[in-house]
């Protein structure tokens, strides 16, 4: 039997009406949107410094990496190329030698003059064995095999160079596919650094600028180069123009892996400003230190290449009065720092 209320909800809906009105003003965690940056406030700046220095170190470590594997395996593909084209020609040489070796005997054989074969025409890079008589016939045959048998004995070996470049490169396009699949966990990390400092309160963004500039301040007075009292030495020939292209990228976004001309990684801004200076140099800062002439820090002046940390992965292009022009970081631009900012492996100078 149904009993009216009255117009009042049945007890149950009332209490659940109550249950739900209480649940909500309690208090309970926050979560934030989806893709929205996580706070940073229970840090402080300096540990958060830390991290983001990390993270960025660690993606340019990769970079080089991938940077050295790509190089590596770009020149031996134009290695095996050259030597497919050698291993051609080779070919064709046997060819020929043999088919003329065949004539030549027939020649004989039939007692003929074996000036009209052409035996001259190909032994032309053998003069003293070149035919002047029909009477060294014989002689000539004999210099014709024992030459066959040599450019057999060169195509060989040139076969053999071209299938260890072969496998060579099978193994360094295996390397550089291993250091792109790194590509994603580099992004990762970028991505990472770039939430915590959209992260950041407007106060923590103010103390990290300010940490950041006292450092910048801090890093001009560790600087022992020659110029070290704040003249500057003018750049001259090659370094100069080196120095200019390099100057002119300022404001360009650093990208990995780039040479230009929108974006640039660091050693592709060293690397591509030394070659539009008319002096091509190595691709990566590890390359560029192990292969370039190294001179005393003392002793640096404008366009030589300041190499960064123990494993040769940062470069900047010195520019005199203790500052480089380089491209930093992720989420930077090209731009002037203190030469003395990071910790300094040595110095290197293009085109000595």
């Amino acid at each position: 039997m149904n009993v009216s209320t009255g117009g009042r909800p049945p007890r149950s809906r009332a209490v659940l009406a109550a249950l739900v009105c209480g649940i909500a003003l309690l208090p309970g965690p926050s979560y934030a949107a989806p893709n929205e940056p996580d706070p940073q406030d229970d840090r402080t700046v300096e540990e958060i410094r830390a991290e983001l220095d990390g993270l960025y170190r660690q993606a340019e470590v990769a970079t080089e990496a991938y940077n050295a594997a790509n190089e590596k395996a770009t020149e031996q593909e134009k290695r095996l190329a050259s030597l497919r084209k050698d291993l051609k020609r080779a070919e064709n040489r046997v060819s020929d030698l043999h088919d003329l070796a065949g004539a030549a005997a027939r020649t004989q054989y039939r007692g003929g003059d074996l000036a009209s074969t052409g035996i001259q025409l190909l032994l032309g890079d053998h003069p003293d064995d070149a035919l002047d008589e029909a009477s060294q016939a014989r002689q000539a045959l004999r210099n014709l095999v024992s030459v066959s048998d040599l450019q057999k004995s060169a195509r060989a070996e040139v076969s053999r160079q071209t299938d260890a470049a072969a496998k060579k490169l099978r193994e360094l396009n295996k390397s550089r596919t291993d250091k792109a699949a790194a590509k994603q966990k580099i992004e990762a990390r970028i991505t990472r650094a770039e939430q915590i400092e959209a992260g950041l309160q407007k106060e923590q963004a103010r103390r990290l600028a300010q940490l950041e500039k006292d450092d910048t301040e801090r890093a001009k007075s560790r600087w022992t180069g020659s110029d070290a009292g704040g003249g500057r030495t003018k750049a001259t020939g090659a370094a100069a123009k080196a120095v200019d292209f390099a100057m002119a990228q300022r404001g360009k976004p650093y990208v990995w892996g780039a040479v230009g001309p929108s974006s640039y990684d660091c050693s592709g801004l060293t690397s591509t400003a030394w070659a539009a200076a008319g002096h091509p140099i190595p691709r990566t800062s590890q390359a560029q230190w192990h292969g370039l002439h190294r001179v005393a820090l003392a002793s640096a002046r404008p366009g030589d290449l300041i190499i960064y940390f123990s494993d040769a992965t940062h470069v900047g292009m010195y520019i005199g009065g203790g500052q480089i022009v380089h491209a930093p970081r992720p989420g930077r631009t090209v731009t002037i720092a203190p030469a003395a900012s990071m910790p300094i492996l040595g110095v290197v100078r293009p085109g000595a």
